[in-house]
């Protein structure tokens, strides 16, 4: 008998989402634990399958599930490992494919979060239609999904499409990868955060940030004060939405995209950041592209973007 349902998981360096998905791409129902509030690999492996186990049983049971799919930092499809993710507690080599199969006794097939994230806006969101864009997730850091000619871009080892790690700043600040200078540490969540803290620190003028201490500040915090008309959050995102925009024309110039597609919790900034990125981009990028590409936001809520999209390898996924 035809299986109807698949399960997609999404790990974030936050929260871990899962949902089981029918073939009409509807999440029938979730669930979700903390990431790092399991320090142990294995105690984690245990709660997540225990949790998924859960909404699989309210489907009528393992039967239902053709397989799983998993969205994860740095997740590697060839084999199955998520491998030195900076922003998860464990560090190393994790099958966490094959501990997910030997805890469920379904087949598992696991990608980057990110790549997760672009397959389920190609199937169900903005990029329908579409076979050459990049989706860009500013979360805790920065991910990046690219699509060329209708195929995700896996590179010969499977990492291929890690623009949160190009470049941008020789010696600047350092990054959990052990690089410095990254994209990520300037443009995700956390690095809006940290811009905060220099301008605090390197400024003088009053701020509506000058309230919290220095160690608390989030980008949420941020964007509150934007919105108020404080100068110095509004300084903040045109800093990170120019560096964001000089980066995305360098992508341009490799691949062509027909779109740039933004998703992630710092999106929510809207204007605040979505108008800088757009003008620095124009600027920067080669006159055969200057605008040609479409800037958009993701049309798929925050947490069903990357669940749908690994639920798309769960149909793939062999059985045993």
């Amino acid at each position: 008998m035809e299986k109807p349902y698949a399960i997609g998981i999404d790990i974030g360096g936050t929260n871990s989402v899962f949902g089981v998905v029918d073939k009409r791409g509807h999440i029938i129902n979730q669930g979700s634990i903390k990431t790092g509030a399991y320090l142990e690999i294995n105690e984690y492996v245990t709660y997540l399958a225990a949790g998924v186990q859960e909404i699989i049983d309210q489907v009528g049971g393992n039967g239902n599930i053709k397989g799983i799919g998993v969205g994860a930092p740095n997740g590697n499809y060839f084999t199955g490992c998520i491998e030195f993710a900076p922003n998860l507690p464990w560090k190393g080599v994790i099958p966490l494919a094959q501990m997910l199969t030997d805890k469920l006794n379904i087949p598992v097939a696991l990608t980057n979060d990110a790549n997760a994230a672009a397959i389920g806006e190609m199937t169900y969101g903005a990029a329908r239609g579409m076979k050459d864009f990049i989706v860009i997730t500013l979360g805790t850091g920065v991910g990046s999904g690219i699509v060329v000619n209708g195929q995700l871009v896996y590179g010969h080892d499977g990492f291929a499409g890690e623009l949160g790690h190009t470049t941008i700043h020789r010696d600047g600040r350092l990054c959990g990868c052990g690089k410095k200078g990254c994209l990520e540490t300037y443009c995700s969540a956390t690095g809006v955060a940290r811009t905060a803290r220099e301008f605090l620190e390197t400024r003088t003028e009053p701020s509506l940030l000058r309230e919290f201490d220095l160690a608390d500040i989030t980008s949420k915090d941020v964007y509150d004060a934007a919105v108020k008309g404080d100068k110095m959050a509004k300084d903040i995102f045109e800093m990170t939405g120019q560096t964001l925009g000089e980066s995305f024309a360098d992508f341009i110039a490799f691949s062509s995209p027909e779109a740039i597609i933004l998703f992630g919790g710092l999106t929510k900034a809207g204007k605040l950041i979505f108008d800088p990125v757009r003008k620095h981009m124009e600027d920067n990028v080669l006159p055969i592209f200057r605008n040609k590409i479409k800037l958009l936001m993701s049309e798929l809520k925050e947490s069903d973007a990357a669940v749908l999209g690994a639920s798309a390898l769960g149909w793939e996924v062999k059985d045993y």
